[in-house]
């Protein structure tokens, strides 16, 4: 499979099944496009009007040698390994444990109600928590290295139980020959010097919730009963994490809606504050929602990434560069073949717990008892509902088998394929066509950088 696009003055050339990607001129480019259907001889009257012969001649070698070598119109090797994928053994390698299903914002487009989940107000006890990480240790079979993120609703919220819970998981690592790596997603108006001493000692990663400019940011996520502005509680914190974190192994997180179809400007002005690792996504948000992302608002989304793709590799160049999440992408092998076909894992590998110790296969599921599949005390329970996931893979999406992007996305998010099309084996079709420019622009970023 071949996936051809033109972008900033680039002629693009990706072959999806060996992810090999080519620069080329514009007579290999026209010719790419006909090598599958033509002959040479019909390719050189289909171009006479616009190549000499001999030209054609020698592109047309050229391609041949690339596909000899295995880099254009390569078979795909994935699909007979599917059988074997979907036999695998199931082990849990990660968990995204709710410390708390409360919060002291009231973001509007929160997926969880403001931190409620469709459910009552709790804070997750030592206890639950405890049985959680022990159940990860008992199924994760030979696997060392294990994921732990402390969720909400706001989890800095329920912070001693945090501090528990690590020095907990510290204490298994040796006896299991496990290693632990924690992460915290905070929307900061709680963070002090207490807890980011904490979290620098213990927290592999810290994701820090803020949407972009002081205007766009306040519009979203208002503080509870309007105390103040939420931007200013937290930016000057948010910078001091950074700062403390040699500016690694953190990134600012923000959602852009409908009211911020710029939102460029809030990926770039983040970086003005001083940011170097950004993610800004979507929305996800069902279309009668007034902030929900529209498939009319696709081309301005479109020229935005565009945008931003530009100043990103101008300012790289120029020696003040930052990372964009949906443009950091691995051209040399990428992830390995079980999440390129399945992606996070979700429902059998990665696992979200409730503060009441409730399994379900992601925080994106939590309240939702169709996938309810267990709890701390009693396990899965609902092993046709992990099978499902676990079964759940770009071949079994019917939009997916024939897209170029299949092994960058690997299939989208099930949840947000479930709420739109009530079925996880679908897509989320919004979703889906800006995740393919935001890889195409990746590679384009890729591209122009390989230059200097």
């Amino acid at each position: 499979m071949i996936h051809q696009y033109k972008n900033n003055g680039y002629n693009i050339v990706l072959d999806v099944n060996s992810g090999s990607v080519h620069v080329v001129d514009e007579c290999v480019y026209d010719i790419i496009a006909l090598y599958e259907d033509k002959s040479l001889d019909e390719i050189i009257d289909a171009l006479e009007n616009k190549y000499p012969e001999k030209e054609v001649r020698e592109a047309y070698s050229e391609i041949n040698e690339l596909k000899d070598a295995g880099q254009l119109f390569t078979e795909d090797v994935y699909e007979p390994y599917i059988d074997s994928f979907k036999d695998r053994p199931t082990v849990v390698k990660a968990l995204c444990l709710h410390i708390a299903h409360d919060c002291n914002l009231a973001c509007k487009y929160c997926f969880a109600e403001e931190g409620e989940y469709h459910g009552r107000r709790a804070l997750m006890s030592f206890e639950v928590g405890k049985k959680a990480l022990d159940f990860l240790v008992a199924n994760s079979g030979n696997r060392k290295n294990l994921e732990v993120d402390f969720f909400g609703g706001e989890p800095t919220m329920n912070f001693e139980v945090v501090k528990q819970l690590v020095e907990y998981g510290r204490s298994l690592e040796k006896e299991h020959n496990k290693n632990f790596r924690f992460t915290l997603t905070t929307n900061g108006i709680l963070l002090d010097d207490d807890i980011l001493e904490f979290a620098n000692k213990e927290m592999g990663n810290i994701v820090l919730s803020i949407d972009g400019r002081k205007e766009i940011n306040d519009l979203m996520r208002p503080t509870r009963n309007n105390h103040g502005s939420s931007y200013d509680i937290i930016m000057p914190k948010f910078k001091k994490v950074a700062e403390s974190r040699n500016q690694m192994n953190y990134y600012v997180r923000g959602t852009f809606t409908h009211n911020n179809l710029d939102f460029s400007k809030d990926v770039l002005h983040l970086a003005d504050e001083g940011f170097e690792q950004i993610s800004v996504e979507p929305v996800v948000a069902q279309p009668t929602d007034s902030y929900a992302i529209k498939e009319e608002d696709l081309p301005v989304l479109f020229e935005q990434y565009d945008i931003l793709a530009k100043e990103i590799i101008k300012r790289k160049k120029a020696g003040k560069g930052f990372n964009f999440f949906h443009f950091m992408i691995d051209l040399n092998g990428g992830p390995c073949v079980a999440k390129r076909l399945s992606g996070c894992g979700s429902g059998c590998e990665y696992l979200a717990v409730t503060p009441w110790g409730d399994f379900y296969p992601c925080h994106q599921f939590v309240g939702n008892e169709d996938f309810l599949m267990g709890n701390v005390d009693e396990g899965i329970t609902r092993m046709d509902i992990r099978d499902m996931f676990k079964n759940c893979n770009v071949y079994s999406k019917e939009k997916c088998k024939n897209c170029f992007a299949k092994f960058y996305c690997s299939g989208g998010c099930a949840a947000n394929s479930y709420n739109f099309h009530g079925n996880i084996n679908d897509a989320y079709d919004v979703g889906c066509e800006l995740q393919k420019k935001r890889i195409e622009c990746a590679i384009m970023i890729r591209a122009a950088m390989s230059e200097d």
